[in-house]
C-alpha cells in the first residue's frame, strides 16, 4: 500500500513530460508531497487534539475531512491527482494517535464507499475480453498469482516461517491489490496508458481477486487429505495483540502503565481525554483513543486475546458497561477494576469481578498504619490491626451486597461492624507482642 504512493508520483511526473501536468514544474510537486509529510508528522495530531477536546464525534469527522479534502485540492493545485491526496491524507490519518476514533467515526460510511469503489471499477471491466480471450486472461491472471505467492512465500522464509504456512499465506494475499485499479484508472485518465492496456489489466487483477478464495479453499482441503498438517507442525507467527489493556490512563492508570513499561510488558491504553496520549508514545504502547463503552474500541484494543483488563475511568456507568461487553467478549479475561465508592464495588463484586480495587481504602489504611506508629505502637501492631481491618472490612462488604438498597438495614449493620471491629481489636491487643 505504501508504494503507492511513489507510484503515484511518478505517474503524474511522467505524465507532466508528456504534457498533461497542467503546465506546473514538477518540482513543485515533490514539494507539496515532502511538505505535506512534514507538517502530518508534527501538526496532525495537534489539529485531531483541538477536534477530540471537544467530545463531539460530528468534529472529528469533520476535520477529517477537512484534511483529505484540503489535501487533495492541493496537491491538484500543483499539477498532481486528486487520489495522490486523498490517499497521502488516509496515510497520515492512519498514522495518527487519533487514527482508531477516526476509524470508528468513519464506520457508517465505510461499507457504503467500499461498495462505490467496487461498483465503479465493475463497471470499468471489459468482460468481452474474458469471452474472446478466455485463457490469455485466465492464464495473466495465474501467472500474477503464482509470482506473488513464490514471492511472498519466499520473503517469510527469511522470518524463519516455514515453507508450508508461507506458501498458505502467500497464497492468501496472492490477488490483486485494489490499489492496482486507482493506477490503472488514474493512468487512463491521465491517457499515459491506452484502454488497449488498462483494460485487460483491470480484468487481470478482477480474476485474481475472483480466483485467490477457491484456490485458498483447495489448497487447504489438498494439505488435510494428504495428512501433511500436523498439530504444532508449523510455527506460529508472534502474537501482535498485547496482554494488557489499561482503560483510562489517568493518575491510576498511569501507574499501572509505568510499573507495565519498567518491566518491558507492552500494554494497549484506552483513554477518552486526549492530554494523556503523550506518554503512551513516549514508551512505545498503543493508545486508543475515545468512547470506551464501544465494542469496536475494545475490539480494536485486542478484548478478544488480552489476558488482564484494568479499568481506571472515573464514570460508574461507563466502568460497568464496559465490564459487561468485555466479559461477552472474552469470557476468560482476568479484571482488575478501581472502585469509585462503596456502591460501585457492590455492583463489581455482583459481576463477579476478579479484582476490586477501592479508590481510597488502601491508602487510607497506610495512612493509619503511619498514625498508629506515630502514636508509638509497634510497626508490628499497626500492621495487625490493619490486617484484622482490612480483612473484616472486605467481609462486610461482602455481607451487606444484599441490603444495598436498604439504607436502615445498612447503618443497622454498620453499627454490628463496629462492635464487631472493636471485639477483634481488643482481642488482638491483648495478644503476645511476639506474636
Amino acid at each position: 500500500d505504501m508504494a503507492v504512493v511513489p507510484i503515484l508520483i511518478l505517474l503524474d511526473l511522467l505524465t507532466d513530460v508528456g504534457g498533461g501536468g497542467g503546465g506546473m514544474p514538477w518540482h513543485y510537486g515533490i514539494i507539496a508531497v515532502l511538505g505535506v509529510l512534514v507538517l502530518g508528522r508534527f501538526g496532525l495530531n495537534r489539529l485531531l487534539k483541538l477536534a477530540a477536546q471537544t467530545n463531539s464525534r460530528e468534529v472529528m469527522t469533520a476535520a477529517s475531512l477537512l484534511v483529505v479534502i484540503g489535501l487533495a485540492v492541493l496537491m491538484d493545485s500543483v499539477g498532481l491527482s486528486l487520489g495522490l491526496g486523498a490517499f497521502i491524507a488516509g496515510i497520515l490519518l492512519a498514522n495518527s494517535n487519533y487514527r482508531h476514533q477516526v476509524e470508528s467515526d468513519i464506520e457508517p460510511f465505510k461499507g457504503i464507499l467500499l461498495g462505490l469503489f467496487f461498483i465503479a471499477v465493475g463497471m470499468t471491466i471489459n468482460l468481452e475480453l474474458l469471452l474472446s480471450q478466455p485463457l490469455l486472461m485466465l492464464a495473466a491472471a495465474l501467472a500474477l498469482i503464482v509470482i506473488k505467492t513464490l514471492l511472498i512465500s519466499g520473503l517469510l522464509l527469511l522470518t524463519r516461517v516455514s515453507f508450508a504456512e508461507g506458501l498458505r499465506l502467500g497464497l492468501m494475499l496472492s490477488q490483486g491489490g485494489e490499489f492496482a485499479f486507482v493506477v490503472f484508472t488514474q493512468a487512463g485518465q491521465s491517457q499515459f496508458l491506452q484502454p488497449a492496456l488498462t483494460e485487460p489489466l483491470t480484468l487481470v487483477v478482477g480474476l485474481s481477486m475472483a480466483l485467490t478464495s477457491p484456490l485458498v479453499t483447495l489448497h487447504r482441503k489438498l494439505l488435510l487429505g494428504a495428512g501433511k498438517r500436523k498439530p504444532g507442525a508449523t510455527p506460529k507467527l508472534p502474537p501482535m495483540e498485547p496482554e494488557v489493556i489499561i482503560a483510562g490512563f489517568g493518575r491510576f492508570g498511569q501507574v499501572v502503565g509505568r510499573m507495565l513499561s519498567a518491566r518491558k510488558i507492552p500494554f494497549a491504553a484506552m483513554d477518552k481525554d486526549p492530554t494523556h496520549v503523550e506518554f503512551v508514545r513516549q514508551f512505545g504502547n498503543r493508545l486508543f483513543y475515545g468512547n470506551l463503552t464501544r465494542l469496536d474500541l475494545l475490539k480494536a484494543a485486542g478484548i478478544a486475546h488480552a489476558k488482564v483488563l484494568v479499568v481506571a475511568v472515573n464514570d460508574i456507568d461507563e466502568s460497568l458497561l464496559m465490564i459487561d461487553r468485555a466479559r461477552a467478549e472474552n469470557p476468560a479475561v482476568h479484571i482488575v477494576v478501581r472502585a469509585i465508592d462503596r456502591f460501585h464495588a457492590y455492583e463489581l463484586h455482583k459481576r463477579k469481578v476478579d479484582s476490586v480495587i477501592r479508590e481510597t481504602f488502601a491508602s487510607s489504611i497506610e495512612a493509619a498504619v503511619d498514625t498508629l506508629e506515630s502514636l508509638g505502637y509497634t510497626e508490628g501492631q499497626a500492621l495487625a490491626m490493619a490486617a484484622v481491618f482490612r480483612e473484616h472490612d472486605e467481609a462486610m462488604l461482602l455481607k451487606s451486597m444484599a441490603h444495598k438498597d436498604n439504607i436502615e438495614e445498612l447503618l443497622q449493620m454498620a453499627q454490628q461492624g463496629r462492635q464487631e471491629l472493636e471485639a477483634l481489636l481488643e482481642e488482638d491487643s491483648r495478644k503476645p507482642l511476639s506474636a
